[in-house]
């Protein structure tokens, strides 16, 4: 009945696992030295991880300096050739999620954060995992839409200088026409909005003729297609005299048609000043054209945004609802390399210390329990990893640990 069974599956089912672990096998065996026994490469073709055990910190977990991540049991073998993977996974990971941790603190609470930085990070795999632990250490969405659906990561974008750069005339926008909010017959949006941008120029004294006609027609584009969920870059040409008049316009438009518009990005130059001239520019539409809520529209901000330059940004004051962060993200700049590694305290029962000619390389023996050492007030005070072999009690005083005499 088995070989049965085995011989009705598909021909790819048969034959490539043999055929994958054949060409593994069959390379090793060209690159190490030809002294190695047969046995040898016979016993590779049986190796699993069946026998190992993995214990872990959550994932997500705060820990601190010298607290084991990972502790891996099983044949030292098996465990040896699981450290380069091991620590790939955990490196990369481990750091980019302190580092989006680092711009939440800074932040704080309110700031709504986006990650930015599939382009900029360490490859396709680097991207993905700095999506996914980017959004582990505290970041709001990520720009990443396969990170999205393989991880469960919210995803948000905006437009990009390109589209709007692409648009060259009003005559470009095509269809003109968006069905209002309640349903009617679809509205003609062109001369709507330009009814709007001449209002608008008009109390933000700004020239009618300056305002760029392509970024309009581009504005206006992507308003009807998403008149739900239109974001506008208005740092294309000029903000003042030509984006934020755009932006108010399509806005407003919308606005009559009963939709509201879900926020407004700037992407360079001095970002706390300009979001509070753009919020004062918002606040002045809503009084003047009695649309409360236009007050206030969402404000976000991207330009290479760093920890130095997100502090200055928050000890300064600003108006900004939304930052996207990408490249001092994902890279971690500050420290590019987080430095865990993988080291041998146990064989057999017996503890193994390495005594090393640099003190910081030193390894503490044994097998560990970590514990968490709180103030009377709640506050973490350290996190510590003694030996299995000691015992602990709590004291009376909260936040302190005494440790026993060994077990006999």
């Amino acid at each position: 009945m088995k070989s049965t069974m085995e011989t009705e599956k598909p021909l790819y089912q048969q034959y490539l696992p043999e055929a994958q672990e054949r060409g593994e096998i069959e390379y090793l065996q060209s690159v190490l030295p030809s002294t190695m026994e047969k046995a040898f490469f016979d016993y590779l073709r049986t190796v699993d991880a069946s026998e190992i055990t993995v214990s872990s910190v959550p994932e997500g977990s705060i820990v601190f300096a010298t607290v084991p991540l990972l502790q891996v049991k099983g044949p030292l073998l098996v465990v040896q050739l699981l450290e380069t993977t091991l620590l790939s996974l955990v490196n990369y990971a481990s750091l980019v999620a302190t580092n989006a941790a680092r711009f939440r603190m800074l932040a704080g609470p309110d700031k709504k954060l986006l990650e930015l930085g599939l382009r900029r990070a360490q490859g396709p795999d680097g991207g993905l995992s700095a999506s996914k632990y980017s959004y582990i250490g505290g970041f709001d969405w990520t720009s990443n839409v396969l990170a999205g659906k393989l991880y469960g990561v919210p995803v948000r974008a905006t437009v990009a200088h390109s589209y709007i750069m692409s648009f060259t005339s009003l005559a470009e926008v095509q269809p003109r026409t968006l069905k209002p909010l309640d349903g009617d017959e679809p509205v003609d949006f062109l001369p709507l909005a330009e009814s709007w941008l001449r209002q608008v120029c008009q109390t933000l004294q700004v020239p009618h003729d300056r305002v760029n006609h392509g970024e309009l027609a581009a504005f206006m584009s992507y308003a009807i297609a998403f008149p739900h969920n239109f974001y506008g870059l208005v740092d294309t040409y000029s903000i003042m005299g030509s984006g934020i008049p755009n932006f108010c316009a399509v806005a407003l438009a919308l606005n009559q048609l009963g939709y509201r518009t879900v926020g407004i990005r700037v992407d360079s130059g001095d970002l706390g000043k300009q979001a509070r001239e753009i919020r004062q520019v918002l606040r002045t539409c809503s009084a003047d054209f009695q649309v409360p809520w236009f007050a206030t529209i969402p404000i976000a901000v991207s330009n290479d945004v760093s920890e130095r330059s997100l502090e200055e940004l928050m000890q300064e004051g600003n108006e900004i609802d939304m930052i996207g962060i990408g490249t001092n993200l994902v890279t971690c700049p500050l420290q590019p390399s987080l430095g865990c590694v993988y080291k041998l305290v146990k064989v057999n029962g017996c503890s193994k210390l390495k005594l090393t000619e640099d003190e910081e390389k030193m390894t503490i023996p044994g097998s560990k329990v970590v514990y968490r050492l709180h103030a009377a007030t709640g506050e973490t005070l350290t996190q510590c990893s003694p030996c299995k072999m000691r015992t602990t009690s709590w004291e009376s005083r909260p936040g302190r640990i005494k440790t026993g005499p060994p077990e006999t």
